[in-house]
């Protein structure tokens, strides 16, 4: 078993009222101080004061990431429920009133609401976001082609924003589509190698479009702090089960792609289009998109397609000790995504569309604290 990839796991937590269920626009000192104390060391502020982030140390196995993030989520639960709190964890909050949202004051997220103005108020959205780790002398930018025509997959796996302002949106994950209103996020440029992403990088930093300590938001991205590429796509995973299983296969995505003679060779502008589509058919239908994966060739459903992410990436997911991972996401599948079960729950009969909305946040409160 193969144990030198390492890895790390960003999760985004909504503090949310027991009573009314709705996303806390301001939190006391006293509620801040207590969610990073039961966080710790991987504590950090969001953009929004209702919103904090849990950055998870370095891992070499998906066992010490289920402790940890195990741990963090049963922690965090339990200090909020004494002053009549709790979190959830999804691409969106359901009853969350973006307009009522205030920005956490610090200098960096006040520059993002300065210059993006109601495209970042409206943002109010979390995601799984993934670290990978890439070998010295690999070409981050080759192995990125190399994943990128899977990231849909992973989306469609992950989808849990179908719910807007209290209300069904249509999207199984309305989050990607609102990140859609930022710049340099989504599908990466179609770039071939490491030196022309820092070309790309440099034109907008002359161009004064990019901060000389900016980086860009794609759905998958170079890191400009650690030698790993970001998975960021993914929407936030209520059941922790959920996102060890995503970012498992992430991991076994990524370590197949660096052990290529020539990652990412076989990356075409038609495989750029295809992406491109096979995202909006991800964040619209989710589990029941229909994608497809070469030019001229016939769509596939989701189920499909992990077969024959199966038998290509099968011996490489038990090297890196992941060997159950597509089990899992099987199960993922009988289960039906986080989206479907939120709506499931809204469509209840015989309750109001504010008893609906309740109830969906109810799930996602009793599914952000279950244990593995």
């Amino acid at each position: 078993m193969d144990h030198a990839q390492r890895f790390g796991i960003e999760e985004e937590y909504f503090i949310t009222d027991l009573h009314s269920r709705r996303m806390l626009a301001e939190p006391s000192a006293e509620v801040l101080a207590v969610c990073r104390e039961a966080i710790g060391e991987g504590f950090s502020y969001e953009m929004f004061q209702g919103q904090v982030e849990v950055a998870s140390p370095v891992f070499t196995d998906t066992a010490e990431a289920a402790a940890y993030l195990g741990r963090v989520r049963r922690e965090l639960s339990q200090a909020l429920a004494e002053h009549g709190l709790g979190f959830i964890c999804s691409g969106a909050h359901p009853l969350a009133d973006w307009q009522a949202q205030r920005a956490t004051p610090q200098a960096h997220f006040q520059r993002l609401f300065e210059e993006f103005q109601s495209v970042a108020q409206r943002s109010v959205l979390s995601g799984l976001h993934v670290h990978a780790e890439i070998p010295v002398g690999v070409d981050r930018i080759a192995v990125l082609n190399e994943v990128l025509p899977g990231l849909p997959m992973l989306l469609a796996l992950s989808v849990s924003s179908p719910l807007w302002q209290g209300q069904p949106n249509g999207y199984c994950s309305y989050r990607q589509v609102v990140c859609d209103e930022w710049p340099r996020m989504g599908i990466p440029e179609y770039l071939p190698d490491e030196p022309s992403f820092e070309r790309y990088l440099n034109m907008l930093k002359r161009s004064g479009a990019l901060a000389d300590d900016a980086n860009v938001w794609w759905g998958c991205r170079p890191s400009s702090s650690y030698p790993t590429l970001e998975l960021r796509m993914t929407d936030a995973c209520p059941r922790l089960s959920d996102a060890l299983a995503l970012a498992g296969l992430f991991r076994v995505m990524i370590k197949h792609a660096c052990q290529l003679p020539a990652p990412g060779s076989q990356y075409s502008l038609e495989q750029h289009w295809l992406l491109k589509e096979n995202r909006i058919q991800a964040r619209r239908w989710g589990r029941h998109a229909r994608f497809v994966l070469a030019p001229d060739t016939e769509p596939v459903s989701l189920e499909q397609w992990l077969v024959l992410a199966q038998q290509e990436w099968g011996d490489t997911a038990r090297a890196v000790g992941e060997e159950g991972v597509f089990e899992q996401i099987r199960q993922m599948l009988r289960d039906g995504t986080s989206a479907e079960r939120q709506l499931r729950a809204f469509d209840a009969p015989g309750a109001s569309v504010v008893q609906r909305g309740q109830a969906v946040v109810d799930l996602l409160l009793e599914e952000s604290c279950q244990r593995l």
